[in-house]
């Protein structure tokens, strides 16, 4: 039985409220905030929660949006299927499309960052939705990764996806001091530390001791490449606008990979952020802040 304490309890002047989501089988720990029919659908990334997504999600309802930002499967205190292949990016994506129905929203605007936006983009690619714009952060393009991953410059960054095969031992990692590791790997990686005290780390640590969740969080990675295969990305062209911002101090990621979007994107915006970490909407929010009020129309 998943507990559904919600893993977060935003501040009472925040505009955010925590509220649960039922959809095609599976339950979601969605923090919202804001109104109307145009959906701000946001999806975080690994080790992370919907709580990343805090500073932007006041800016987005002011704009008119409303704000759903999801713990994506396995996180929190959303449902935490127990299988390796329930983390396929056919069932990723389906979680999405289902969040969507779910709103009933009129137009839909996907936000993501991380393993967020690797869903984000078979999403778009695949098109099971309509959506009206796209925001990436921090993560290829699905082509340009495949591209880079297959340089060394890329390749020696990516060594934690195959060490995340192993059975048992990632999840002990992640389980070191206490738990406390997920916090800590977060605020290490970053570039202003200051962002991420104790308060902000114990967030993330305390969601990741919650009983399955380190394993439901290593499955993405087991699942990218045991079952690769669940979706057919096509050509892998992106027909609405998007934008990518993108954190240049980025740990795991290189710069190369931001490089040739626009061959698959035909309507493409990148900002970079110098001196910003992958952790980019939380490292640096006022710059992120200001490229998405520049960038969006009003809903």
């Amino acid at each position: 039985m998943t507990d559904r304490t919600p893993s977060w309890t935003p501040p009472e002047d925040s505009g955010i409220a925590i509220r649960f989501v039922e959809t095609n089988g599976l339950t979601f720990e969605v923090a919202e905030a804001g109104e109307g029919d145009h959906l701000a659908l946001l999806l975080h990334g690994f080790p992370e929660l919907h709580y990343s997504w805090r500073h932007q999600m006041p800016l987005l309802a002011d704009k008119g949006y409303r704000v759903w930002a999801p713990n994506i499967r396995g996180y929190g205190a959303t449902d935490r299927p127990g299988e390796v292949r329930d983390y396929a990016l056919d069932r990723l994506t389906q979680d999405v499309a289902d969040l969507i129905d779910a709103s009933g929203a009129k137009k839909v605007t996907l936000f993501a960052h991380d393993w967020g936006a690797i869903i984000a983009w078979a999403f778009a690619i695949t098109k099971l939705r309509p959506l009206t714009r796209l925001v990436i952060m921090n993560v290829p393009h699905p082509m340009v990764a495949r591209r880079e991953i297959r340089k060394w410059r890329q390749f020696k960054k990516s060594w934690y996806i195959f060490a995340f095969q192993l059975p048992w031992l990632p999840e002990k990692m992640l389980a070191r001091k206490g738990g406390d590791a997920v916090g800590d790997l977060i605020a290490r990686t970053s570039c202003n530390k200051e962002r991420f005290g104790l308060e902000e780390r114990r967030v993330y640590s305390d969601a990741s001791r919650r009983p399955g969740a380190r394993t439901a969080m290593v499955n993405y990675y087991r699942a990218l490449l045991r079952h690769r295969d669940t979706i057919d990305l096509g050509d892998g062209r992106v027909d609405v606008p998007t934008l990518m911002v993108w954190g240049e101090e980025d740990v795991a990621l290189n710069i190369h990979c931001t490089q040739g979007t626009d061959e698959w994107v035909s309507d493409f915006t990148l900002k970079r952020l110098p001196g910003v970490s992958h952790w980019v909407q939380q490292d640096a929010p006022d710059e992120v802040n200001a490229i998405l009020e520049e960038w969006l129309p009003q809903a």
